[in-house]
């Protein structure tokens, strides 16, 4: 599973939805999205501009969460 830390980075900054969509001209909506974890893709350019304007790095927003042994998820 890929989880998206956005939450917590922002919690780190202190900084709020909001300011972040001013930084990177993201809109309120769709950080919304990533700091819930419901999204299902993100561009490379919102990933640089997140990082940009929260001076982090890619590995501090996203992590893999291996699933546990035994369970087949999306298996083609």
């Amino acid at each position: 599973m890929i989880n998206i830390r956005l939450d917590y980075v922002l919690l780190d900054r202190r900084m709020k939805l909001k300011d972040l969509s001013e930084a990177t001209g993201i809109a309120v909506n769709n950080l919304s999205i990533l700091k819930t974890n419901k999204a299902r893709a993100i561009r490379f350019s919102t990933l640089e501009a997140l990082c940009t304007a929260l001076d982090c790095t890619p590995g501090d927003l996203i992590e893999f969460i291996p699933e546990p042994k035994g369970v087949n998820s999306n298996e083609v």
